[in-house]
């Protein structure tokens, strides 16, 4: 599995203890969930984020990010993300824009 252990603890700190958080192995990384509901992920040298259909865009014009790609299939509403680019824009920013979308999902 490609994790790297900085990326994850980062991704740690930054979520903190929210209320309804885990962990899962997925995607060849960790990702976090947020009541059963995919949040965020990170593999080396990224992160993927899970945005939303409706902030897609916006997510898209920031530095370093990309449409998730699963095979030849596109994720609508989910980013990948450097991660140099992601902790120089700010962690914060990015892990905002995911709780703000996954947060509004009802619980699985």
């Amino acid at each position: 599995m490609a994790v790297d252990p900085h990326l994850v603890e980062q991704l740690r700190d930054v979520l903190g203890d929210h209320p309804g958080l885990s962990e899962k192995k997925m995607f060849g990384g960790i990702c976090f969930m947020l009541n059963g509901n995919m949040l965020c992920a990170t593999r080396v040298g990224r992160f993927m984020f899970r945005v939303g259909k409706e902030r897609e865009a916006e997510a898209l014009d920031m530095p370093g990010a990309e449409p998730m790609q699963h095979g030849a299939r596109r994720m609508p509403g989910f980013i990948w993300v450097d991660a140099g680019e992601a902790i120089e824009t700010g962690l914060d920013r990015w892990t905002s824009l995911a709780l703000r979308y996954v947060g509004g999902m009802p619980p699985k």
